[in-house]
């Protein structure tokens, strides 16, 4: 019989009145994958914050037992001094740092009350090894990719002796081969008796790793279920998580195409800090009004860097070609151009570059056209605050009050905050980066919607997504995209997810 690592029992948690957690019950066995499946807002991540102390006993009502040991956790160090260590979607890393500092960093390898620096060297490197990471630990953590960051992330918690490791959302930020990477490194933490935590919105991640999987709905547990039952599948996850099943994961759309709205020509830029690296290399494409445009490529195909350098130069340093709109050249040298032109961005990462997490939802949607409700000079705070119920209501964003701080919402709120605030500057095209990065079935399907609904009004939307199927669902045609080239471009009736990705993989010419 499987031997019990944890036990959660009545596990019951309050924000300011609002019930996050109700009578949660979880139990976890030594040396399983156990995922942990909900909508956004369903109790996921605070479940976990509560079994890593990082909101502390007192905070919340229920048990929580560990190796057979009641625990009253008061702080992150003290869950991570028994061998629970959590790693947040948003990484806690310092990019001035040393791979090897960051790794230690709190509890650094000493000698006579000293750094032994090349002691730390030597374990860093022992560990990351042991992630499968063959890099320098004197390499400054900035200069990592996201995925490498993510490993540097396991190795610092096996320093750590860690028992129960609880990723959260961790291949949300990933392409697919460090996806593939992280995965079977949790599947080899299985094969030495290491617990895992998996929460993730990616299905058919969980169900290629997990033993069990539990989900969430309302803060509530509905339904634990075996990985590997011949009735689990997709379906049935998203029916516990959503109380419904969804026959269609993108809403039905006629697409209604009208003429040619914006387009760029032998559009070319160069790297911001090296002049002899071309990071986009002679692109030309184009999109009309009521159109989805899909742009697939693999992980630094240049994806990101192209949407930016159209966004008024936001990326990049020289930057070459023409863009035009309705037929008419146009120039695009600073954001304030862009939007002037009728053109927004959403970006890849809402919490960093889309949203000022510290502000209100009411100042957030309207950051970006405050002209639109100045009087002389001064914002209108009460045509603000009914700018802001508007789109509330109109987007369903799920919050208290509209003055409600934005880091508190759901990550698909949060969203749908960011797409308020460019919607509100009424543009005529609308790029989307990643649109629906680390964000649940649900929300996904509302987004899909109101994106769809843009689009019927006569907008020209631009949608980048490293989720093939996401691209393949949403879009009238896709252009792919590798090493900074257009290499290809498809109508929808020809799109499949192995034609997309042979052109994506195209070698460099």
């Amino acid at each position: 019989m499987p031997e019990q690592i944890l036990r959660m029992t009545g596990v019951t948690k309050r924000f300011r009145g609002v019930m996050a957690l109700k009578d949660v019950h979880l139990e976890l066995q030594r040396g399983e994958v156990h995922a942990i499946c909900g909508e956004n807002g369903a109790g996921k991540s605070t479940l976990m914050e509560i079994l890593s102390g990082v909101h502390p006993h007192g905070s919340f009502a229920g048990d929580v037992v560990f190796e057979g040991r009641e625990m009253r956790f008061r702080s992150l160090a003290d869950s991570e001094a028994e061998g629970i260590v959590i790693i947040h979607q948003e990484l806690a890393v310092v990019p001035q740092l040393t791979v090897a500092e960051n790794i230690f960093l709190g509890h650094e390898v000493s000698r006579f009350g000293l750094v032994d620096e090349a002691a730390t060297h030597a374990r860093a490197a022992e560990l990351l090894a042991s992630v499968g990471l063959d890099e320098n630990p004197a390499t400054r953590m900035g200069e990592l990719g996201i995925g490498k960051q993510q490993m540097v992330e396991i190795a610092k918690a096996l320093a750590k002796n860690v028992k129960l490791l609880i990723l959260d959302e961790p291949t949300a930020a990933l392409g697919r081969e460090d996806s593939d990477r992280l995965l079977a490194l949790v599947d080899r933490f299985r094969s030495h008796g290491i617990t895992c935590v998996l929460i993730s919105h990616k299905l058919r991640e969980v169900l290629g790793v997990a033993d069990r999987i539990t989900v969430l709905r309302d803060g509530a547990v509905v339904e634990t279920m075996r990985a590997d039952d011949p009735e689990t599948d997709e379906g049935r996850i998203i029916r516990a998580m959503v109380g419904r099943p969804l026959d269609d994961l993108f809403p039905p759309r006629e697409p209604d195409i009208g003429d040619e709205m914006f387009g760029i020509r032998n559009w070319t830029v160069v790297h911001p800090h090296d002049p002899g690296r071309v990071i986009i290399d002679d692109v030309s494409m184009h999109v009309r009004a009521g159109e989805i445009v899909g742009i697939a490529g693999l992980m630094g195909a240049g994806r990101t860097e192209l949407a930016m350098s159209i966004f008024g130069r936001s990326y990049g340093g020289e930057t070459t070609g023409e863009a035009f709109k309705r037929g008419e050249r146009i120039e695009l040298r600073t954001i304030r151009e862009a939007i002037g032109h009728g053109i927004a961005y959403v970006p890849e990462d809402r919490r960093d570059d889309g949203l000022n997490l510290l502000a209100s939802v009411q100042s957030n949607i309207s950051a970006a056209a405050l002209g639109r409700l100045a009087t002389r000079g001064l914002v209108d705070e009460v045509r603000e605050r009914k700018v802001a119920e508007a789109y509330r209501y109109k987007m369903n964003i799920k919050t208290s009050s509209v003055a409600a701080i934005t880091a508190t919402l759901s990550g698909g709120n949060q969203q749908k905050t960011v797409l308020s605030r460019w919607m509100f500057t009424n543009p005529d095209v609308l790029i989307l980066d990643e649109p629906t990065r680390g964000i649940d079935v649900g929300a996904k399907y509302e987004i899909y919607g109101l994106i769809n609904e843009l689009a019927a009004q006569g907008k020209a939307i631009i949608v980048i997504s490293s989720e093939l199927p996401e691209v393949i669902g949403l879009s009238d045609r896709v252009y792919t995209l590798a090493h900074g080239r257009i290499t290809a471009e498809f109508v929808r009736d020809d799109l499949t997810q192995e034609l997309l990705m042979r052109h994506m993989a195209a070698e460099k010419s």
